[in-house]
């Protein structure tokens, strides 16, 4: 459907007075010569019935604005007058009222008699008594496009239930992958608003996008809202990050829960201890719902275990970041010792590449070593790693129980 918002009803009779400015019957005008600038008469013919005022193509302007404010006061349509008053051209001028009277914001009311060589009077017409009419055609469209929206809308309700009810069908043992990025934004997106009591996160990774983390906070603020508990875990390099930073304060203050540990066990979203979203292995950007209770509560008891090791987020802001500090690099210490590659210490403690290799660098110069291997030997010595039985404490799965 066409935009146009012009008044269909141009054509109905209309008692509004002419805007031609000379009374009588068009004829050749009389009087001195025209100035550079013609009288509004000179180019407005008479109309026995004036059309309706067209939609204006752009909003209107400061120049309008400022020449529908002067014919208010003078109660005239003189260009030649206006642009002195208001310090603009005549051209500029004559092209405001020409607009304004087009869209029946002035309307000239010539006056019997009078020299047709003068400009008429004209009035200033109420903005509220011009808007309903100039916009009812377009308050129309709006409605006919919200109707058809809504029927879209129903639509793919009807899909989606049809969807839903085709995907448990199809997944018997309670395991669904999700294989796309927007298809498991929107099974997030579900699982959210159909939580009920709680949301459990493990998010690894030290950076943190703050657009994301933006988008993240609106999302948490509406399940806390709503009397959701929200427990978070990261990585310790979170607390270096500004975003992570100002997301945990501003979440926090709302009654979320977040600690860090210097290993996670990867990526993990919870709701209700009874769905639960892991990545899927190829490393893309799909995942695996999970609703098997058996495996839901074993990922459960993982959470657990790991947020009973973990420090609180609070604790960053004071003494908290140097304990921190201390863990991590203990951490590469002992991943060193271990036989891991750079890659792989970052992945687990949420750094970048470069990050890790400054911190092993620093490491190896505190220690005095040359080597990764002499660095594990005088770690070692120093009593700074463990004998081995340390190595689930912090993310480890949890023991079958007997």
């Amino acid at each position: 459907m066409s935009m146009d918002i012009r008044d269909d009803r141009a054509s109905e009779p209309s008692s509004a007075p002419s805007t031609g400015l000379a009374a009588g019957p068009a004829a050749p005008l009389q009087g001195p010569p025209p100035s550079p600038v013609p009288p509004l008469q000179a180019v407005l013919p008479l109309q026995a019935e004036p059309p309706a005022p067209p939609a204006p193509p752009v909003p209107l302007g400061e120049d309008e604005t400022a020449v529908y404010g002067w014919v208010l006061d003078h109660q005239s349509a003189d260009p030649l007058r206006a642009a002195a008053d208001l310090g603009t051209t005549p051209e500029a001028c004559r092209a405001a009222l020409d607009r304004l009277i087009a869209l029946r914001l002035v309307v000239p009311e010539p006056v019997a008699g009078a020299d047709p060589g003068r400009p008429a009077p004209a009035r200033a017409v109420d903005p509220d008594a011009v808007v309903t009419a100039l916009t009812a055609p377009l308050q129309e469209t709006i409605h006919e496009s919200q109707l058809r929206l809504q029927r879209v809308r129903d639509d793919f309700e009807r899909l989606r239930e049809r969807f839903l009810r085709g995907r448990a069908e199809a997944s018997p043992c309670s395991l669904e992958v999700i294989p796309s990025l927007e298809e498991v934004r929107a099974a997030l997106n579900r699982a959210s608003a159909a939580c009920r009591t709680e949301m459990m996160t493990s998010q690894p990774g030290g950076t943190r996008d703050p657009e994301a983390m933006t988008e993240a906070l609106a999302r948490d603020t509406a399940l806390l809202e709503r009397g959701i508990r929200i427990r978070t875990l990261y990585h310790h390099t979170a607390r270096f990050n500004g975003p992570s930073q100002a997301y945990v304060a501003a979440a926090s203050a709302l009654g979320a829960e977040y600690r860090t540990a210097h290993e996670l066990f990867g990526r993990i979203i919870i709701f209700d201890r009874a769905l639960a979203f892991i990545p899927d292995h190829l490393g893309s950007w799909g995942a695996v719902a999970i609703r098997e209770p058996s495996v839901v509560a074993y990922l459960c008891e993982i959470f657990e275990q790991t947020w009973t090791h973990a420090t609180l987020f609070s604790e960053a802001g004071q003494d908290g970041l140097e304990r921190v500090a201390k863990e991590v690099d203990l951490t590469i210490i002992r991943l060193l010792a271990a036989g891991l590659k750079d890659e792989s210490i970052g992945r687990r403690l949420g750094m970048s590449l470069r990050t890790t290799r400054r911190h092993i660098a620093d490491i190896m110069e505190t220690l005095g070593a040359e080597s990764r291997f002499q660095a594990g030997i005088l770690a070692s010595r120093a009593g700074l790693i463990d004998d081995g039985t340390e190595g689930t404490g912090d993310g480890g799965a949890p023991a079958p129980r007997s």
